[in-house]
């Protein structure tokens, strides 16, 4: 259930029932010809998907991240790292005041990783909470299918091509991009990534047949919700 669709006394009396809750963060940051807010999209609605028939509360997806090998994309918002970890403290700060002990953050951008090492330290001083932090499309068992899909899958490329990611352009590559040059990405500057990037996908195809990519998204849905179900302390 959306947090939006709660107010402050209904929360009040969910945490004395059932103190777990769901925390989305993303990211605004090129998709190639996917949506600019792809990361944050998918992280909410498999959050949104799998907490629903728990009846559990999913706040807003956190919606700006770590994005800054991509700054000089239009479009791209990001967060200093100093920036985003006073932010993901003060969420956490925040849901704790609230009543909630069980937090499961669903992470929707690999450059968020950082925020791992901040939730570590936070639970040092909050040891009546548990936290799981979730990258939704890289777990064990949503990895598998899209690896026994197409293994040439990666950032902006067919794996984050679903029916609500995609944008009015009708522009989509029909063939599969080489895959880049990922040491000579690490070494260099946001301009100089763009430029060696070209549109934004990483390698592989742009789009698979919509049955395909339902079927990974119920294993992520289904994956998602054994982590609020089981083995919280």
């Amino acid at each position: 259930m959306k947090i939006a669709d709660m107010n402050w006394m209904q929360v009040e009396q969910r945490t004395v029932e059932d103190d777990r809750c769901v925390l989305p963060i993303g990211s605004v940051e090129q998709h190639a010809y996917l949506s600019l807010a792809t990361d944050m999209i998918l992280a909410e609605k498999v959050s949104l998907d799998a907490a629903e028939p728990l009846g559990i509360p999913v706040f807003p997806v956190l919606p700006y991240g770590l994005a800054s090998s991509f700054a000089t994309f239009p479009g791209t918002l990001t967060l200093t790292l100093s920036s985003y970890v006073g932010v993901i403290r003060d969420l956490m700060d925040s849901i704790h005041r609230s009543g909630f002990r069980r937090v499961l953050i669903v992470n929707g951008h690999g450059g968020n990783t950082p925020a791992t090492a901040v939730i570590s330290e936070w639970l040092n001083a909050h040891p009546d909470t548990s936290v799981k932090f979730h990258d939704w499309w890289r777990a064990p068992k949503t990895w598998a299918k899209v690896q026994e899909t197409d293994p040439a899958a990666s950032h902006a490329s067919w794996m984050e091509n679903f029916p609500w990611t995609r944008t009015t352009d009708q522009r989509q590559p029909t063939g599969a991009k080489p895959k880049v040059d990922f040491a000579g990405l690490a070494r260099v500057d946001a301009a100089r990534k763009r430029a060696l990037l070209g549109d934004g996908n990483y390698h592989g195809l742009y789009q698979r047949p919509d049955e395909d990519m339902l079927a990974i998204w119920d294993v992520a849905v289904a994956e998602t919700r054994e982590l609020l179900e089981n083995d919280w302390h």
